[in-house]
């Protein structure tokens, strides 16, 4: 493990923190494409105000503070420091070394730029380097497929497959979890 190169910053993107005065507006327009939420989670998607979000940074800051199982990151581009995602690690069970990581770009014109694949890299390292945890899943929708292949691209092993588990649109979908094991990241990083 090189211990000089940043947690933090990839070639093009950065995990940061939350700007509580420019972040809630701009994630306030991406919850008005209810296509990127429906990727991200199987609740209702709904739009939200800047105030509303303001509020949801306050209780994620408070979680992380007090429940200390939940790492919660901005992503950034690295020249201008814009805003265009989020990576999150929680549910972490600090006994048995197991985590859940989530993120998503919510700038529709970043997606398919490679930003998410960074980011899943620098949220791995934080997880397994400084975290020390043993394993990550992931919940991915059937129905996501740049997400299925952004996964298994890092090295995500499809473990469950909860069949039909959601309802999109008429139509029934399977719920994925994936999941990597410390080791398993370590090979792939090390090639």
């Amino acid at each position: 493990m090189d211990i000089s190169k940043s947690l933090y910053e990839g070639e093009r993107i950065c995990l940061a923190h939350i700007d509580h005065e420019k972040d809630p507006e701009i994630e306030s327009k991406w919850t008005h494409d209810a296509a990127y939420l429906r990727m991200l989670s199987p609740e209702p998607a709904r739009p939200l105000s800047a105030a509303k979000l303001k509020k949801q940074y306050e209780a994620i800051e408070k979680e992380m503070e007090e429940k200390r199982n939940l790492f919660y990151f901005t992503i950034r581009l690295r020249p201008d420091d814009r805003l265009i995602g989020f990576a999150r690690l929680d549910w972490i069970e600090w006994t048995n070394g197991n985590g859940y990581l989530r993120m998503g770009i919510g700038e529709a014109e970043e997606r398919g730029k490679g930003y998410g694949t960074e980011a899943l890299q620098l949220l791995m390292r934080y997880a397994f380097h400084e975290l020390n945890l043993h394993r990550l899943t992931a919940v991915v929708p059937e129905y996501n497929p740049v997400a299925v292949h952004i996964v298994q691209k890092a090295g995500f092993t499809e473990e469950v497959r909860r069949r039909q588990a959601l309802d999109r649109d008429g139509r029934r979908w399977d719920l994925l979890h994936f999941g990597i094991l410390r080791q398993e990241w370590q090979a792939r990083s090390e090639q």
